[in-house]
């Protein structure tokens, strides 16, 4: 403990860390406290609340429809643009207030879920001047901790939008252009991640890990000063300052979860670290194409050949049920469909009958029949490693994403271990 007492905070920490994991250098992980849920002997059976904190189009139309034919409003950037300070805080701050409750808490627990995991923009805890970007999300996140607190759940807080975008999608809160990594926005992103963290420094027994990034993707370099790896440490140690008891999740970075095997494991120095993958088989045209029964092939192939083996903590922290990318705008607001040809460039599929928006009771009984197959072989799957959390809770009308419609319709086993 000499050598540790010497370093200033656990930030420094991590970038010795780091240093001996690039010179192959083991080092003992030192840990002071327990977790409150047991993530090596429990399974992580959780939802997202996804479009609540960071508005995606496709979740909530309703706050994009005036934009439906142009306009240039895209994502949660342009609409604030367009609507100015006050006009999108009065809109926003309805939406946060009445878009998740604490019944949904409370359904979501009788569900048997124990998870949720929610998304959040750096511009709702540590805002930059100039954006546009308007704030308030905070005091619901504070009464959210409560809300899951009171029902029995665990949250993860995933910091969803960093600066610069760090993927140049809606859902980073910015559509575009990927600037994460330049000038000074990783700074800013641990900036978010340390203020985040000191904020529920004694929610441990509620926020049980917190997600440093969502879904980087290129141009972001994994090594080097500018690097994700060397920000991964960073954020483990700038969570480490204030939280003992905090899991640390990364993400793939769509490299695959055995890329990571040796990267901040058990021999790193580090602990409790959690790594993210997502699956998604809507987004190609080769997935698009499988059968009902080659998606559940496709999963369970997943869970066969990428889940086992692996040296840390491993959550597919978002999936769906979905087969089709037909819901209403999720490649983009204004654009169609890869799977019915609407969205142009990609071969004809099949229709959208029943998928593109409305309610699960609505769509033919082959489909339901089809997402219960595919879904309860997910969850199969995703519990080889250490378990799931399903995009997304509740929607405005897309059927094969809305885990509450699925639920009340009959397609989410209950209880969850169930099977048909």
């Amino acid at each position: 403990m000499t050598w540790l007492n010497n370093i200033a905070s656990k930030a420094s920490l991590a970038f010795a860390l780091f240093s001996a994991f690039a010179t192959a250098n083991p080092i003992t992980p030192i840990r002071k406290r327990e977790l409150t849920f047991d993530y090596s002997n429990n399974k992580v059976r959780g939802v997202n609340l996804g479009g609540w904190f960071v508005l995606e189009p496709w979740i909530t139309p309703s706050l994009f429809n005036e934009w439906a034919n142009g306009g240039g409003v895209v994502d949660e950037w342009t609409l604030s643009q367009a609507l100015g300070r006050d006009e999108a805080h009065s809109r926003l701050d309805n939406h946060w207030r009445t878009f998740i409750t604490r019944d949904d808490f409370f359904e979501i627990a009788r569900a048997g879920l124990n998870h949720v995991r929610i998304p959040i923009g750096y511009w709702a805890i540590t805002p930059l001047d100039g954006e546009p970007y308007v704030q308030g999300q905070i005091s619901y996140l504070d009464q959210a901790i409560g809300w899951a607190r009171d029902a029995g759940l665990k949250i993860m807080i995933d910091l969803h939008g960093a600066p610069g975008s760090q993927n140049a999608a809606d859902n980073s809160g910015h559509a575009g252009s990927n600037t994460w990594g330049t000038g000074n926005t990783i700074q800013q992103t641990l900036d978010a991640i340390r203020a985040l963290s000191e904020r529920y420094t004694n929610q441990e027994d509620v926020v049980t890990a917190i997600e440093l990034i969502n879904e980087p993707r290129p141009p972001i370099q994994l090594d080097g000063d500018n690097g994700l790896k060397l920000f991964d440490y960073n954020g483990w140690g700038t969570v480490r300052d204030s939280n003992e008891g905090t899991v640390v999740v990364i993400s793939d970075a769509f490299k695959g979860t055995t890329f990571w095997n040796g990267f901040m494991g058990p021999a790193s120095g580090v602990w409790d670290v959690m790594l993210d993958t997502h699956q998604y088989q809507v987004f190609s045209t080769p997935l698009l194409q499988l059968s009902a029964d080659g998606h559940v092939q496709a999963a369970c192939g997943y869970g066969r050949d990428n889940l086992r083996g692996l040296d840390k903590w491993t959550v597919v922290a978002e999936w769906s049920g979905a087969a089709t990318d037909c819901a209403k705008w999720i490649n983009g607001l204004g654009k169609g469909a890869s799977y019915d040809g609407t969205l142009g460039g990609t071969p004809y599929v099949g229709e959208c009958t029943g998928k593109y928006s409305g309610k699960v009771a609505d769509m033919l009984e082959s489909d339901k029949g089809n997402l219960i197959t595919f879904i309860e072989a997910q969850m199969d799957a995703y519990e080889i490693a250490t378990g799931w959390f399903f995009w997304t809770w509740k929607t405005e009308g897309a059927p094969e994403w809305d885990f509450q419609d699925l639920l009340h319709n009959g397609i989410i086993p209950q209880p969850l271990t169930s099977r048909r």
